[in-house]
C-alpha cells in the first residue's frame, strides 16, 4: 500500500523541517508547494490526504491560491490545516475566510499533530 501524499507549505525553514519531519514520522510522504500559483495543478496531480500551511502571514499569493484550491471542483474537498503563531487572531480568520479546515498554533505541531490529522480528515 502506498502512503497517502501530504502537500506541505512553509514559511520559515526550522518550522517547516519540523513540520516535514512529523509528517514522514505519522507515515505520509511529503510534497512541498513552492509555486503557490501552480497549487491546485500540483493537487490535482499528487491527489494529496491533506494540505499544511505553516504561515506567519496570510499573503494574498495565498489567499488566492486557497481560494482556487476551493473553487475546483478535483481539489475542493482536501482538508487544509493552518499552522499560525499562536494568538494571531487576524490571521485565523483571515485563514478560515480564504478556506483552510481547520486553523492551529504552530506550537501544536509536535504534540497534536496526530489529533489535528485526524479531526480534519473528518471534517
Amino acid at each position: 500500500m502506498t502512503a497517502p501524499i501530504a502537500l506541505i507549505i512553509y514559511e520559515s525553514l526550522l518550522a517547516g523541517g519540523q513540520l516535514v519531519n512529523r509528517m514522514q514520522d505519522l507515515g505520509y510522504r511529503v510534497q512541498l508547494v513552492s509555486d503557490l500559483r501552480g497549487l491546485v495543478q500540483q493537487a490535482l496531480d499528487a491527489k494529496p490526504m491533506v494540505l499544511v500551511a505553516n504561515l506567519s502571514v496570510l499573503s494574498a499569493e495565498m489567499h488566492e491560491a486557497l481560494l482556487a484550491l476551493r473553487a475546483n471542483p478535483g481539489t475542493r474537498h482536501i482538508p487544509v490545516i493552518a499552522l499560525i503563531k499562536q494568538g494571531d487572531k487576524k490571521l485565523a480568520e483571515a485563514m478560515r475566510v480564504a478556506g483552510a479546515t481547520l486553523v492551529a498554533s504552530e506550537t501544536d505541531i509536535t504534540r497534536q499533530l496526530p489529533q489535528l490529522l485526524e479531526h480534519a480528515l473528518q471534517v
